[in-house]
């Protein structure tokens, strides 16, 4: 396999302008309130973050992230709505011309590809996160069943990055409220038109949430 530009494949494995005053100001107090509750969840593989409206951070701002791992000392996610401007091939030789997207999956590790797929039984040593969503494993064997059509890239997507917190960074960033949660599943992760996932996400947490999915950028702009 020709690797390019350096990359390492890894196969197993914010800012804030505070939602809440804006909430207010926006006379959304019901929802302050579901909000309040739905930031308390608790945090576990499988849980997608999906971040406030007003979040100011250029690497979260408006995006959503699967939670791949959860421990006492540190997180791993893959931010799943955030499409490159290149595709696979960029960097992986052997998948020229299949026209295979590549996303953003966050600001860490940039030298590092990780990849989510629904291919448990054709791709050895992937770990599964939740609902049919596996991450990682035998990369060469994913490639090649790629090149044989047996799996569809529908069905396979590729993250440069990853986005991690150390120990208890997660948690104080919930206590800061720029993260919603809500369960990941696979017709979500694998949206066909990835930059609406955010909005899906925010509508999928209740009817009291469709304005908030609509809410500009900046607050001022109201």
């Amino acid at each position: 396999m020709k690797i390019r530009n350096g990359l390492i494949i890894n196969v197993g494995l914010r800012c804030k302008l505070q939602l809440w005053n804006c909430l207010r100001q926006w006379g959304d107090t019901k929802l302050f309130r579901i909000a309040y509750i739905s930031f308390m969840k608790n945090i576990a593989k499988g849980t997608l973050l999906i971040a406030e409206p007003f979040l100011k951070d250029i690497h979260f701002q408006r995006t959503v992230v699967l939670l791949c791992e959860h421990q006492q000392t540190g997180t791993f996610g893959i931010l799943i709505n955030k499409i490159l401007n290149e595709d696979i091939s960029y960097l992986i030789e052997e998948l020229d011309g299949l026209g295979i997207p590549l996303y953003d999956g966050g600001p860490v590790n940039r030298n590092q590809i990780h990849f989510l797929h629904q291919y448990p039984n054709l791709i050895p040593g992937g770990q599964h996160v939740t609902d049919g969503i596996y991450w990682g494993g035998d990369f060469d064997v994913a490639a090649s069943f790629i090149k044989k059509g047996m799996i569809k890239k529908e069905g396979i997507r590729f993250y440069l990055g990853y986005s991690g917190w150390g120990e208890n960074q997660l948690e104080d960033e919930m206590k800061e409220k720029s993260w919603l949660t809500l369960s990941a599943y696979k017709d979500l992760v694998f949206h066909k038109n990835a930059p609406q996932i955010w909005k899906k996400a925010v509508s999928d947490l209740g009817e009291e949430f469709l304005p908030m999915a609509n809410y500009p950028l900046d607050p001022s702009f109201n």
